[in-house]
């Protein structure tokens, strides 16, 4: 159900009554940049409010964001907007830990505190390797990064060193989100809908919706496939005449959905495939479900030009032939027949298992592990 911001304060006076708390109320301090935040720190802040007790604070840019409406005690939700007031709210943050998933910190209009001595923490939004998929400075100005793998901390440590910055906290985390999704599959008892295929394409100009996603959807459909397209929701904001040409053409078709927030649990876990490119959807995917990834073969998405400076090359490429198959544009016919003897390919749940094991700290526990962090550096300043 979509939240009205009438519901709410005007960003001025949220901010206003979040400057009203204690120095003890505000001690923790989370902030949701997008509708995709809450997936990257949702067992972290269930870890810290109801299993230690702990008070936080939820501050979101998101006007119908679900933890706005939250009934749990522990847990002061403010709505900051994406204006003049949540560049205030940094500049004037008094706080002892914000953690966040928006990278670039101090490096545009959004700024560390110069009133208090606030420590950040950065919280991946994806598996991916850090120097390829987000900016040069992206994590400079961050105190702690919660390291989702050995990957993460390889790539800090040596940009560290290749720009002689200062060494930052790296702690051996894992990912939030994966171990909700792996929590939930537990739970499942459901069948898996042999027919559901998942279309999951990233934001850029040549994402595979851009590239060949008409086609793509027609050739699934053709095939008596049901397809869910769930575009990044910067491509939503981004590409609104792709989106609705999309809608206009297979709008009415029953096997045809578009999802413009998070798939629904029932859709995610009751599917047989994902079609990605380079989105970071897919490794969850595969991680949550063993199974592998079509991938289309667009070119990668690239923040940062100079990532070749790091001499390490990103864990998106070297795993990407191991977790599916690579699909050109030109081939997306040969899409049907993968799929039919998806049961039958060379991925095997092993090999996949394995990849995991190595790419992911602390599976199913990275919660506590956070949390830890979080109580020890409480007590220690």
């Amino acid at each position: 159900m979509k939240i009205s911001k009438l519901f709410f304060n005007h960003p001025w006076q949220e901010l206003k009554r979040f400057k009203k708390l204690s120095d003890l109320e505000r001690t923790i301090v989370f902030y949701a940049e997008n509708k995709a935040s809450i997936n990257h720190c949702h067992a972290l802040i269930k870890e810290l409010t109801e299993k230690r007790d702990l008070q936080i604070c939820y501050v979101t840019s998101v006007e119908d964001d679900p933890m706005l409406s939250s009934k749990n005690q522990k847990i002061k939700s403010f709505y900051i907007g994406n204006g003049n007031a949540r560049i205030q709210f940094f500049v004037t943050l008094q706080a002892k830990i914000l953690l966040m998933d928006m990278p670039d910190l101090d490096s545009f209009h959004i700024k560390r505190s110069k009133v208090h001595p606030v420590h950040y923490i950065y919280i991946f939004h994806s598996m991916f390797s850090s120097h390829s998929y987000l900016r040069k400075e992206a994590l400079d100005n961050y105190d702690t990064i919660f390291c989702v793998g050995k990957h993460h901390i390889d790539e800090i440590r040596k940009s560290e060193e290749v720009y002689g910055l200062k060494p930052k906290k790296l702690i051996k985390y894992g990912f939030g989100r994966l171990d909700d999704l792996l929590k939930e599959k537990n739970q499942k008892t459901d069948s898996v809908n042999r027919n559901v295929i998942l279309i999951t394409p990233t934001y850029g100009n040549d994402n595979l919706l851009e590239k060949c996603g008409v086609e793509l959807i027609d050739i699934l459909l053709n095939a008596n496939l049901k397809v869910v397209l769930r575009p990044h929701f910067k491509i939503l904001k981004d590409s609104t005449k792709l989106i609705k040409s999309i809608q206009n053409k297979f709008g009415s078709n029953p096997n045809f959905s578009l999802e413009n927030g998070k798939i629904p649990p029932k859709l995610f876990h009751n599917s047989l495939c994902m079609i990605s490119d380079w989105s970071g959807i897919s490794f969850e995917y595969a991680f949550t479900f063993e199974r592998p990834i079509i991938f289309i073969d667009v070119p990668k998405k690239i923040l940062n030009p100079n990532y070749n400076d790091i001499f390490l090359e990103p864990i998106e490429v070297t795993h990407r032939n191991q977790l599916g198959h690579v699909v050109l544009p030109s081939n997306l016919n040969v899409i049907p027949e993968l799929i039919k003897n998806m049961n039958e390919i060379s991925n095997s749940s092993k090999q996949i298992k394995k990849i995991l094991s190595e790419t992911v700290f602390n599976i199913g526990e990275s919660a506590k592990v956070g949390a830890n962090f979080i109580q020890q550096l409480i007590v220690s300043n």
